[in-house]
């Protein structure tokens, strides 16, 4: 059996609930929400919103009708971004963000339509607050940044940059694609306009299901870039305004939804904060093991207690998408090369263009993972 070390991407495996939420809802129900009365369709509406209270109340957010489901985490940013910012706007987000908040934020910047400051971050792939500060202006009106990196890890100071953006009235949009299950969120503690999440890394959902949590405040500024059916005033030509109906046109990834209802309740009974000393532990340890090997670069912040379990390295010996090929093929171990949908952070880090071989570590990693891939790659530098 292979191990997986690319959480990162996606977890795997999913808890056994998760699987047989999603077959028996496909087998059982099928039906879908909000679209008639029966009881079928019924019960796929409480599905539905019993979920918009596990995730409302998994980030200690008080309104279940502004959790928005999507298919991803980049529909997510894409309707956040496009469908908030306003022309003349300026925008600030930093050099170690992933395309899905770079490509809208670039597209709108190179029309014209906003002013777009990306804020450069140290190799380690820490913004500096100072720097952040010295941005800010008078038509400064949002920041958008991830919560942490999936290239090497580090955890930006995201509640200093909350309390930034209150006092100077800027609304704040967290891409929490890395650290959702992980790290507990807090969104009013944070200062947070909106959260967008992905359902199938660390919340242990299903792929194909993201989604927001959006302010009342912000929700006011929005305008959706999806329109169509929503099941309700379906006498009107025009979209409802009312949440979460104005965002959510056609039909549903239910099957979806059920399984990321599992993947929640396994993290509430598991405990984040068990969850996050488990994969800090194993992320010690394979920094331990990786500093002490000779021809391995490893990039970041290096400390298990400022990063999340994503490690980058690269080798001055083998190419790093070859050696992700020999540790796949010869080794039984999946990684991830190249560079990660995210050429600003690799230039930030100095590995532009080459990338690098990324392992990431989940919540069904043991050490025994650990200290098998420490000595693949030790044989793999040895044989060189």
């Amino acid at each position: 059996m292979k191990i997986y070390l690319d959480n990162a991407a996606t977890t795997y495996p999913k808890p056994p609930e998760v699987y047989s939420s999603v077959l028996n809802y496909m087998m059982n129900i099928g039906a879908n929400p909000g679209r008639g009365g029966s009881s079928s369709t019924l019960e796929a509406s409480r599905i539905v919103y019993k979920t918009r209270e596990a995730i409302a109340s998994f980030f200690n957010f008080d309104k279940p009708e502004n959790v928005i489901f999507t298919s991803n985490i980049t529909l997510s940013l894409n309707i956040l971004i496009k469908g908030i910012v306003k022309k003349g706007w300026h925008v600030i987000t930093t050099s170690m963000e992933h395309n899905s908040v770079l490509r809208p934020l670039s597209s709108l910047n190179k029309k014209g339509f906003i002013e777009l400051d990306i804020v450069p971050c140290s190799n380690e792939g820490l913004i500096n607050i100072e720097t952040l500060k010295n941005k800010i202006k008078s038509n400064t009106k949002l920041v958008i940044l991830s919560h942490s990196s999936n290239i090497i890890g580090t955890i930006q100071p995201i509640e200093e940059i909350g309390k930034i953006c209150k006092k100077h009235n800027i609304y704040f949009i967290l891409d929490t694609a890395q650290t959702a299950g992980i790290i507990p969120i807090d969104f009013y503690k944070l200062n947070l306009s909106a959260l967008a999440f992905t359902g199938h890394k660390s919340l242990l959902g299903p792929q194909g299901i993201g989604g927001f949590l959006i302010s009342d405040k912000l929700n006011d500024e929005a305008v959706p870039i999806i329109e169509g059916g929503t099941g309700s005033l379906s006498e009107s030509i025009f979209q409802p305004s009312f949440l979460p109906d104005k965002f959510e046109s056609g039909t549903m990834n239910t099957p979806a939804i059920a399984g990321l209802f599992e993947g929640i309740n396994f993290i509430n009974k598991e405990g984040i904060y068990n969850i996050k000393e488990k994969e800090e532990y194993l992320t010690s340890k394979f920094i331990e093991g990786l500093l002490n090997m000779d021809h391995i670069i490893l990039y970041g912040i290096k400390n298990h207690k400022k990063m999340t379990s994503v490690i980058s390295i690269n080798s001055t010996k083998i190419d790093n998408s070859e050696l992700g090929y020999i540790l796949d093929n010869n080794y039984g171990i999946i990684t991830r090369t190249g560079l990660h949908c995210s050429p600003l952070a690799h230039k930030t880090i100095g590995t532009f263009p080459q990338g690098t071989l990324r392992f990431s570590f989940g919540f069904f990693n043991d050490i025994k993972d650990v200290n098998y891939t420490l000595e693949s790659l030790n044989n793999i530098m040895k044989g060189m």
